[in-house]
């Protein structure tokens, strides 16, 4: 049998495996290669010279006879000697120059981010001043020289009368609609008894950097899924034609979550880099970057009128913002009697009108869009909120925690209804929750996927095909299937 050594390419004399990656290496070269680097050169792990595994034939042969260092047997070994350091100087050349690569990618993308951003806040000063200077012509026109001025300006306008109206007439709509249709569900939903025979159909694993593992944050919209990885790049995928629509690079730290636009040309994402960025399917850069946190953005919502968005931040503020122009209506920031405890999570109610926000604190929060206040608690948590969404009925939450439990809430009574502690074991951390599109079904990501049929609290579905923490999750149309992420880098699709 003859093998060829995966460094050099040559046919090798003494072949060996590396335990680690599985190839195949001429001994001499692999050895040379662990002396100068220690490493397997395939996936960079641990690697020494007593792992490798000798490949033997079946038939036995003696050792070669010695020979002198000026025979033509020698000179060939010396020629061998100096084609094996160069192959393997060109195999570590290649691999630095991928890297450098990605590096330099990455460090364009970043400075295009930045040079976006300057030209903005510049052309929104100018246009500020200007404003100024045409309401007041007598009075001085203060020079505005930080950033942070330029939020406290903002923040201090809050949310204008117009943009109320809005809210409230959206919300009018969606409450009429809701109340038109009824309590009744529609025969096209997918029975509780089919739902526990779903199994895993689709398992995608090569949507994100495999340098960077990971998948950290899911949306869904009819055959499309937006991703975003650990590796700092959002993906938007074909779930039907299983292909990649397309990816945008320009965050600098991981992504924490993503939505994707029912215009589905649309994608928002926000990142441990305390950003929020508006992409487009068709441009490479971000078309619009909210820049009004000082921490990592831990989530962000869609507003029902698609023109704003809520995000929430490790430090302890909101924010309501446009999506158009980027600008930041209204930020909320604690003050000291309210404490500093960083966000995890937070959504936008069905109606628009009231949000929930959780964080190391371990209370549920409701809060008034209009007014910016604190509504109403939900204390019981006995670990912080990592996780939470609102029932399509308009009066059920549900919130997931470090604690291993997931709450049910009526946000008529102001009182728990439900805790998975009766269906679930909790031994892992809630990571992600998601309602169907009529409410009567609950998907809980943590170790596995599980699905609830919320009326009677009963586990209906549960799937432990993730090897993973479980970072995402979303039922399908008429909850016909579910696709869930996870930190093991995959993509799964569970159907009958």
């Amino acid at each position: 049998m003859v093998f060829t050594c995966s460094i050099s390419g040559e046919r090798c004399e003494m072949p060996v495996v590396s335990p680690i990656s599985g190839r195949v290496f001429e001994k001499r070269v692999i050895v040379k290669y662990i002396k100068d680097q220690g490493c397997d050169p395939i996936n960079q792990e641990s690697l020494s010279e007593d792992q490798l595994i000798e490949l033997k034939e079946a038939e036995d042969v003696g050792p070669p006879r010695s020979v002198g260092q000026t025979s033509i047997p020698s000179l060939l070994k010396m020629l061998q000697d100096e084609f094996d350091m160069y192959a393997l100087n060109n195999f570590t050349l290649r691999q630095k120059l991928t890297t450098a690569r990605q590096e330099l990618s990455d460090t364009l993308y970043q400075h295009d981010g930045a040079t976006r951003v300057i030209a903005r806040l510049m052309k929104e000063l100018a246009a500020a001043r200007e404003a100024l200077s045409t309401l007041k012509p007598h009075s001085a026109i203060q020079e505005v020289s930080t950033k942070a001025v330029d939020v406290e300006m903002e923040e201090s306008q809050g949310m204008s009368d117009a943009v109320k109206e809005k809210l409230d007439q959206k919300a009018k709509v969606l409450t009429a609609a809701r109340k038109a249709r009824g309590k009744k569900l529609p025969d096209s939903l997918t029975k509780p008894e089919d739902i526990k025979s779903f199994e895993q159909k689709v398992c995608h694993t090569a949507l994100h950097s495999t340098g960077v593992p990971g998948i950290t944050a899911l949306d869904l919209k009819d055959q499309l899924v937006a991703t975003g990885g650990a590796d700092k790049n959002v993906v938007l995928f074909d779930l039907e034609k299983e292909q990649e629509v397309t990816s945008w690079k320009g965050h600098s730290k991981k992504i924490s979550s993503v939505i994707l636009h029912p215009n589905k040309k649309t994608v928002i994402s926000a990142a441990y880099d305390a950003q929020v960025r508006i992409w487009s399917v068709g441009e490479e850069g971000s078309r619009v970057t909210i820049d009004c946190h000082s921490a990592p953005v831990t989530d962000v919502s869609l507003h029902p009128t698609n023109d704003y968005i809520l995000s929430v931040s490790h430090d302890a503020s909101w924010a309501f913002s446009d999506i158009n122009t980027g600008r930041a209506i209204c930020v909320h920031r604690p003050r000291d009697s309210e404490g500093s405890k960083p966000i995890n999570c937070g959504q936008l109610h069905p109606d628009g009108l009231i949000f929930g926000t959780g964080g190391d604190d371990n209370i549920v929060k409701i809060w008034d869009l209009r007014q910016q206040v604190n509504a109403a608690n939900f204390p019981g948590h006995e670990g912080a909120i990592k996780c939470m969404a609102f029932s399509e009925i308009g009066f059920h939450l549900a919130t997931g925690s470090d604690d291993g439990t997931v709450k049910l809430w009526d946000l008529r009574k102001l009182e728990m209804l439900r805790c998975s502690t009766e269906i679930i074991d909790g031994k892992a951390p809630v990571s992600c929750l998601s309602f169907d599109q009529f409410g009567a079904f609950l998907c809980v990501g943590s170790s596995d996927v599980k699905m609830i049929h919320v009326k009677p609290w009963a586990v209906v579905g549960e799937w432990a095909n993730h090897t993973s923490t479980v970072t995402g999750v979303r039922i399908q149309a008429d909850a016909t299937g579910v696709v869930s992420v996870g930190m093991d880098k995959s993509l799964r699709v569970y159907s009958a």
